[in-house]
């Protein structure tokens, strides 16, 4: 990898970089995400920048073997990188080839996810919501992403798992055949009739904004128009349904997926926001919302739109599970995820609850 790293550093950066060899240059993995590798990529100790060139930079690789939604996936993520650049809301673009692209390091961690009822963090959070919902991108905006996506993954479901699959991957194969069985036509069909009566418009959307994919940058006053706080990872960004957008990253509340042990996750209905921190999150997107009203009418709108679109979410990456372990070559643990995420006992709950749905 260090070998690799060092060409691709010097294709897009000059100074220091050129004259730097492949036992010098500094190549550390930051994450293996489950469509990106990460890798940390430094100048040696002792060479310092002499053209105004970065001392370390951030390498992504984008993953083999996985499966995101369209095979534009790579141009729209490094486009939206590049936008918000240019913003100040970003990471610097250095460069982009067919395997990856290469960008700005940024000192920072990552949010935790009990960290997403830290009221401060829910406020910041929120009014990034806004500042990329109001985005005017150069992508299809008249795809169905939700509905399209689903079904292209629902096609992957009845293949069966090879005889040479290794078993390690499989450490319960009675899931398989559970979730195997589940009627996703139907309830599809049922989601098509009902998400339409919440009346969520359509916008420029991140589709995956869980913990990981929001930094606290060491810099308080860096990025997110000076709160310190970014969102990356752009590759499921898409023009989609707002209340999906919401949906996502409420129900990221449920799932810690930093357990050690088998099956690597741990689920928490009742994690899910309660009303009053639900409206205390859209209270912020609103203000930083030029086209929203505030008011108590308009959150109840966009809470609504939040509870709607949490079933459809939680079958979106059910299916979204079922079709990694069909096609990916990384170690997944998901048929237990895709079962855990087809209970939705929560958003089904919230929707009688607030009498949206008959019980």
């Amino acid at each position: 990898m260090k070998k690799k790293g060092l060409d691709i550093c010097q294709k897009f950066l000059h100074g220091q970089w050129e004259n730097i060899t492949t036992n010098e240059i500094i190549v550390k993995p930051i994450s293996g995400g489950y469509s990106n590798q990460i890798y940390y990529c430094s100048l040696p100790e002792g060479r310092e920048p002499v053209v105004n060139e970065p001392k370390h930079v951030l390498l992504r690789m984008y993953g083999i073997g996985t499966t995101i939604p369209g095979d534009d996936y790579k141009v729209t993520d490094s486009l939206i990188t590049l936008l918000l650049s240019e913003r100040g809301l970003g990471p610097k673009l250095y460069g982009v080839f067919p395997g990856g692209r290469l960008e700005e390091f940024i000192p920072s961690r990552a949010l935790v996810p009990q960290e997403l009822k830290n009221r401060e963090y829910v406020g910041r959070i929120a009014k990034n919501f806004a500042r990329i919902h109001t985005l005017d991108v150069p992508i299809n905006k008249k795809l169905d992403y939700l509905f399209t996506t689903m079904e292209k993954w629902l096609k992957t479901v009845p293949i069966p798992t090879g005889a040479d699959t290794p078993a390690q991957q499989y450490p319960n194969p009675e899931l398989e055949r559970e979730v195997v069985g589940y009627n996703y036509r139907r309830e599809l069909q049922w989601l098509r009739r009902v998400l339409p009566e919440c009346g969520s418009p359509v916008v420029f959307a991140h589709n995956d904004l869980s913990p990981g994919n929001v930094l606290i940058c060491d810099d308080p006053l860096a990025y997110g128009g000076g709160d310190g706080l970014l969102v990356i990872d752009y590759e499921w960004a898409a023009y989609n349904y707002r209340g999906f957008d919401f949906a996502t990253h409420f129900i990221e509340n449920q799932y810690d997926f930093s357990v050690a042990d088998y099956p690597y996750f741990r689920v928490d209905f009742d994690a899910y926001p309660t009303d009053e921190e639900k409206r205390h999150f859209m209270c912020h997107y609103i203000k930083h919302s030029p086209d929203l009203s505030a008011g108590r009418e308009t959150e109840d709108q966009l809470i609504r739109e939040a509870d709607y679109y949490s079933v459809a979410a939680h079958l979106f990456w059910a299916l979204w599970s079922v079709s990694q372990i069909r096609a990916s070559n990384m170690q997944f643990c998901n048929w237990d995820n895709s079962k855990a995420r087809l209970g939705i006992p929560c958003s089904l709950k919230m929707l009688t609850q607030h009498n949206y749905l008959e019980a």
